[in-house]
């Protein structure tokens, strides 16, 4: 069937009072008769209004509207509760996205399992496995339970159907791109198809109050794969991040219409399947009866949680003109940062012209610039080959002036590592209140901060240089 052409009803015409001459858009000139300022507008769009229909609710005073309904159930996984504000919203849904492999499948099929019950059935659809193959996993994480329905489906009618046959209370869909709808026409994956496949589950779960999680693609750059419609239409979106090498899985709120975005969700993944980590620190030190140069522990907040993490370096004398700079889990820029603090500030001439590694212990990725005075220490210690003295942990950001500055939730940080059993802190002034027991030491700038190094050591890096020379 051919386009409708758009008619002079739907749209404006200019005509040259002088001559008559039409066209489509105005000009100064008419290209007929030549005059200036003769062409005029004569045609207006047609305003096009919907009239008052019937509503389906009426309008209530908010204080009057019930609020029970949007009573959130738990998952089971008290990790995931965490992050979701308390559970899962009966209408909510939740869209999952992470890289290959980072274990979202294993994770939701646990869900799956420990939410299901005689009054909460589950369905699990899956579109990149076989319903053989996610029995496989499920006996291998015992994620076995007689009120957890599975279907292999890819077209979005069957699932619908599903829907109406098991009456879920919970519907997990592994993944959304792998689902298409026979009526729009695009392969699966694409904008339409996604677009149309994520409304229709959507309004599904609106209408009859199931929460409803939703594995999504993410491409190489670690974005959400197809269109920035689907993160607006969903209630909530949830990052799955984590090295591949690692055991340390983290789950963060980008999006969260009942709660808060500033949780993180920590699991751990093994060969039986993923288990949450109430108190992860563990995975992030390494235990020793004796220090070791080149380490300094530190605080950091993932979300609202804190969580001690070792930073270690290590130098040795470059081979090479241009030495190596390498890290892992820490920024490039940051490390760079500090080792011309301390070459400028903490009169450390050591580092210019030897290679340094610097990486986190555990997976942990250290982003936040309340890690650049651990940073600082580990260089420090490293290229000294003096070792920080036992049971400390370093908190705050590291100025280009080597002044050391205040960062957020001081005391929280100071809280956790006294739990575990530090000692002594290093932090920048006015820290607040201090845990019972832990003695804390202010630190103006990154000389005050290299005083906790024996001085003779100290100098040793850059007089051991200067023979050299």
């Amino acid at each position: 069937m051919a386009a409708r052409t758009k008619t002079t009803k739907d749209r404006p015409s200019y005509r040259c009072t002088e001559c008559g001459w039409q066209t489509a858009k105005w000009l100064g000139r008419c290209p007929e008769c030549q005059a200036w300022g003769t062409v005029e507008e004569y045609g207006a769009p047609a305003v096009r209004t919907t009239a008052p229909g019937r509503v389906t609710t009426s309008a209530l005073p908010i204080g009057q509207v019930d609020g029970r309904q949007a009573t959130a159930r738990s998952t089971g996984v008290p990790e995931l509760d965490r992050v979701l504000g308390g559970g899962l919203v009966p209408g909510a849904v939740v869209l999952v996205a992470g890289e290959p492999g980072v274990g979202k499948s294993t994770l939701l099929l646990d869900v799956a399992a420990k939410s299901a019950s005689d009054e909460h059935r589950t369905l699990y659809v899956t579109g990149e496995e076989s319903a053989s193959q996610v029995r496989l996993r499920a006996d291998r994480i015992h994620a076995i339970d007689d009120h957890l329905y599975l279907a292999a489906e890819t077209d979005l009618a069957a699932v619908l159907g599903h829907l109406d046959a098991v009456k879920p209370s919970l519907l997990i869909m592994d993944s959304v791109q792998t689902v298409a709808s026979p009526e729009i026409d695009g392969a699966p994956g694409g904008m339409a198809q996604v677009r149309e496949v994520a409304g229709a589950l959507i309004r599904a779960s609106k209408e009859r109050g199931m929460s409803t999680l939703l594995v999504g693609h993410v491409t190489k750059d670690g974005a959400i794969a197809g269109p920035r419609l689907l993160e607006h239409l969903v209630d909530v979106v949830l990052h799955f991040e984590g090295d591949r090498h690692a055991r340390l899985r983290l789950v963060r709120g980008v999006k969260n219409r009942y709660g808060t975005t500033d949780e993180v969700g920590c699991f751990e993944l093994h060969d039986e399947g993923i288990t949450g980590l109430a108190d992860p620190s563990g995975l992030f030190l390494t235990r020793r009866d004796e220090p070791v140069p080149g380490t300094c522990l530190t605080v950091t907040l993932e979300g609202r949680r804190p969580l001690v993490a070792e930073v270690q370096a290590l130098t040795v004398d470059s081979q090479i003109p241009s030495p190596r700079r390498t890290t892992s889990g820490l920024e490039t820029s940051r490390v760079s940062m500090m080792l011309a603090v301390l070459e400028q500030r903490g009169r450390i001439s050591a580092l210019g012209k030897r290679d340094i590694y610097s990486a986190t212990v555990g997976g942990v990725k250290l982003s936040e610039p309340a890690a650049d005075l651990a940073v600082a220490l580990a260089l420090a210690s490293a290229a000294s080959d003096t070792p920080l003295p036992k049971n400390l942990v370093a908190i705050g950001e590291v100025g280009l002036a080597g002044e050391v500055r205040r960062v957020t939730g001081v005391q929280r940080r100071l809280s956790e590592a006294h739990r575990l059993g530090f000692t002594h802190a290093l932090v920048p002034g006015d820290p607040g209140k201090v845990p019972p027991g832990m003695k804390v030491l202010e630190v103006a700038d990154i000389g005050d901060a290299l005083r906790v190094l024996p001085r003779s050591r100290r100098r040793e890096a850059p007089r051991e240089e200067e023979d050299r020379r």
